[in-house]
């Protein structure tokens, strides 16, 4: 079975380390566990991770977040993904910084990513982890926290966070969304 894992983000050098980029730190982690190295293709960096019998198509868009449906898409066609075998992997204000939440569908809380995906798409039903980036910002400083980096009390728990983040992805692949939101959100 085939299944499409999303990480938003942003390429370029000065968006690396930024909250809003999370979603690619989870699949770079989860790439890094298993020696896996990601190629540059068409709308994304794409590699590809066996977990027992599953395929998990492992994408990293180089579109820039607003426009990631259109690697979604692409992706999705070119490895026959079912719908409900896509999972996007993405930051989260409202939750409080390695807080994981797995949800079966929903809005896109004001995220552009996630609303180029629903607009190409056309549903809100897909699958998406979101990671919680915290939101200690004044009013106002939006855009300035989710493209600034982390600090240190976050990059101190950030592998054990990252790593939790991995085994959802992998546990969704293999036992559904419903188990794994069982399992894992209350954690």
């Amino acid at each position: 079975m085939n299944h499409l894992i999303v990480g938003l983000g942003n390429i370029g050098s000065e968006y690396v380390h930024t909250r809003h980029n999370i979603g690619f730190r989870v699949l770079d982690a989860l790439a890094k566990a298993s020696n896996l190295v990601f190629e540059d293709k068409r709308y994304g960096f794409v590699t590809t991770l066996k977990v027992k019998n599953q395929t998990l198509t492992l994408l990293k868009p180089s579109t820039y977040m607003n426009l990631s449906g259109n690697a979604v898409r692409y992706w999705m066609n070119e490895k026959k993904i079912p719908l409900e075998n896509l999972l996007v992997v993405v930051d989260d204000l409202a939750l409080p910084f390695g807080q994981l939440r797995l949800r079966p569908g929903g809005s896109e809380a004001g995220h552009n990513g996630l609303r180029h995906i629903t607009s190409v798409l056309g549903t809100q039903q897909y699958a998406r982890l979101r990671f919680g980036i915290g939101n200690d910002f004044p009013k106002g400083g939006q855009v300035d926290f989710v493209l600034g980096e982390f600090g240190e009390q976050d990059l101190a728990l950030m592998d054990e966070r990252l790593d939790m983040a991995g085994e959802m992805v992998k546990s969704f692949a293999l036992s559904g969304i419903q188990f794994t939101m069982n399992h894992y959100n209350k954690k």
